[in-house]
């Protein structure tokens, strides 16, 4: 056998794809799922989003490679719905990069910027690829804590505490998943603050501030945030396009091209249908995010109603494409608690243990199932 590079040793494959082969076998054995795990939207792209790939597919070089750097009129409508949705403005010419889903940015980020032995600040609980990227390119993950009694924000005498001598990347989330908890500009500028003050990369993932959120933040809305940081930003949940994978990171227009000389080496550009799609997307009106949180409000009511009848306790505040909430008292594992839902009723939900060791005691439900669907689930419970 050929043996396998050192850095497997310091992963593990990704829960949902390990979990949903189990989901998948009870399935198989004619049960009924209801998945209430992923954060996968259901609906639909719009319908001017469908029309421009259907459109883009017959023009002249479409299927030809495209540019690393994205059409420069995607650029563009990453600009303009940045000025037009957080009044921020960003150069589109050097301070944004398209990616194929900002998934792909956590691991190109930290390729230009992460040597062996270097120390990243990481959320728990938090987005796991955080950990599992920081420890595929050699690094060292350092958390820190975030919790109900701080409304899930960093303590900044508590991270001042830590060595920071090492640290080169500090990852945050506003809003925040799996929380939802929302953040604020307040919060921002403290952050910025610190980065500067430490010569830290700070780094916003942002693909959750249209759902359920009357107040749109961007870390870059910070006075000189750009001298230190860069944000990820998504189409996945704000457009119902998680398949299409197109992302963005924009910044600071060094970091940014330290990141294109990664992603150049990795990819051949993003197919030319997608990119005219994603314009389409970023030149929806407000009726849209509108609409969606229509819909998404109605299921977060359900879903409130289902976490309190197992005796769970909702955070209200949260905002996003989740409902965060603590276990009954008493209860020791949030790992056994979901499996014996699973197992029983069919219900999939995410334990909050995969977000850190701060999620112990809570799940996670996900807004991406249909009304009729919560229904059910709150049925079974009958």
């Amino acid at each position: 056998m050929i043996k396998l590079a050192k850095r497997l040793d310091v992963v593990e494959e990704y829960y949902f794809s390990s979990k949903l082969r189990e989901v998948r076998q009870l399935a198989s054995e004619g049960n009924s799922i209801i998945n209430m795990g992923i954060g996968s939207p259901d609906m639909n792209p719009s319908k001017a989003v469908i029309e421009a790939i259907q459109t883009a597919v017959t023009d002249e070089n479409a299927h030809q490679y495209q540019s690393y750097q994205g059409l420069p009129e995607l650029r563009q409508a990453m600009s303009d719905f940045y000025k037009n949705n957080y009044n921020t403005t960003v150069n589109p010419a050097t301070e944004i990069l398209p990616l194929m889903g900002s998934k792909e940015g956590i691991m190109h980020i930290s390729l230009a910027f992460l040597n062996e032995g270097d120390h990243v600040l990481i959320p728990n609980p938090g987005y796991p690829t955080y950990t599992s990227v920081t420890n595929l390119v050699g690094a060292v993950p350092v958390y820190y804590d975030l919790k109900a009694s701080t409304n899930w924000e960093p303590d900044f005498d508590a991270l001042e505490k830590l060595d920071l001598s090492k640290v080169k990347i500090m990852w945050i989330g506003y809003p925040h998943m799996p929380t939802g908890a929302r953040g604020s500009l307040a919060l921002f500028e403290k952050l910025v603050a610190f980065a500067k003050k430490y010569q830290i990369l700070l780094i916003n993932d942002n693909p959750y501030s249209f759902v359920l959120n009357d107040k749109p933040m961007s870390l870059l809305q910070v006075e000189g945030a750009k001298e230190v940081a860069l944000e990820l930003n998504s189409l996945s949940k704000t457009f119902n396009m998680a398949g299409w994978r197109v992302g963005m990171v924009l910044g600071n227009a060094v970091a940014i091209d330290a990141v294109l000389k990664v992603k150049s080496n990795m990819d051949s550009g993003m197919f030319y249908g997608v990119q005219k799609g994603a314009i389409a997307a970023l030149n929806c009106g407000k009726s849209w995010f509108d609409e969606q949180n229509a819909v998404y409000k109605k299921r977060r009511v359900l879903t409130e109603q289902l976490a309190e009848k197992l005796n769970c306790e909702v955070y209200k505040e949260g905002v996003g494409l989740f409902v965060w909430a603590k276990l009954p008292a008493g209860v020791a594992s949030a790992e056994a608690f979901i499996d014996a839902i699973l197992y029983d009723k069919h219900i999939f939900i995410t334990p909050g243990t995969i977000f850190g060791s701060n999620g112990e005691g809570y799940i996670r439900f996900s807004l991406c199932v249909t009304e009729d669907k919560v229904q059910e689930a709150i049925d079974r419970f009958n």
